[in-house]
């Protein structure tokens, strides 16, 4: 009780020793073993937070805030690989945690192996159906694979989620260019600019709008004011992640056909001198 009074009142290391004095009374207070690695995380001692947190799950391996909290720790480190253990072992005990399946997706995406990522979402949307993060990553990936219908399928899914709404209407504009469909493109890139100003300057730098640029409209002052999300760290970095492999991607591709038109004009250019 002294711990806890010390940590509302914000006093962390005071809170940490008296944890500890509970865990010296009582060597299974598993609990206190988690508060401790939690303020640890807090005060920014990364590596001791993470410690103990293998420590506690060795000795009890089911404790679920344990494995999220270490898998949180190991993706802020990078250290993905060790993530998707951690999560993976937390299966064998929580076979049906959407949330373990979820996290394991963005650890997944972070190590660019979509087909993994994929199938977790795919998992956790199942687990839990209102789970539309899950289903704008998918989206996100399909894009990535040049997958059109499917994409469009999930991000329509995903409007149900407010996080990432903006960006799914942003998206499906793409798709109804890439797919010829003016008007629905005009009409989704106008209400991502209206959910969200900053889909604006997207639009303007994103060529494939190039063709409708003098239909989209120009943000309102009142519709300026920045939008707060509350995505985590990790799901940020991840939509941040999964957009910049598909400007990757795309910037490829772009260069897979300037070198194919150079090939085919250097062959034609051959042929004509053959005649010659």
């Amino acid at each position: 009780m002294l711990a806890q009074i010390y940590e509302k009142e914000g006093g962390m290391r005071k809170a940490i020793d008296e944890y500890v004095q509970v865990i010296d009374i009582n060597k299974k207070e598993y609990d206190s073993y988690y508060k401790i690695s939690f303020l640890l995380h807090e005060l920014g001692k990364k590596e001791e937070s993470a410690m103990m947190l293998r420590n506690l799950l060795h000795k009890k391996p089911e404790y679920l805030e344990a494995t999220q909290l270490l898998g949180d720790i190991l993706c802020e480190q990078e250290k993905y690989k060790e993530a998707v253990n951690v999560y993976s072992d937390a299966l064998k005990y929580h076979p049906n945690d959407f949330d373990i399946y979820y996290n394991m997706g963005m650890v997944y995406t972070l190590l660019n192996d979509f087909k993994n990522a994929k199938d977790c979402y795919e998992k956790a949307a199942t687990i839990n159906t209102l789970l539309y993060n899950a289903d704008y990553n998918i989206a996100m990936i399909n894009l990535l694979y040049n997958d059109l219908d499917e994409a469009e399928k999930f991000f329509l899914k995903s409007l149900q989620e407010p996080e990432v709404e903006p960006g799914a209407y942003y998206h499906l504009a793409k798709i109804s260019m890439l797919k010829g469909d003016k008007e629905n493109a005009i009409k989704y890139i106008n209400v991502a600019i209206e959910l969200d100003a900053k889909m604006y300057e997207k639009a303007d730098e994103e060529p494939v709008f190039i063709p409708i640029k003098s239909f989209i409209h120009y943000p309102k002052e009142e519709d300026k004011e920045e939008r707060k999300y509350n995505l985590t760290k990790k799901e940020l970095k991840v939509q941040k992640h999964l957009e910049e492999t598909g400007k990757l991607a795309g910037q490829l591709s772009n260069i897979d056909i300037d070198l194919k038109r150079k090939k085919d004009k250097r062959q034609i250019e051959r042929e004509n001198e053959k005649e010659k």
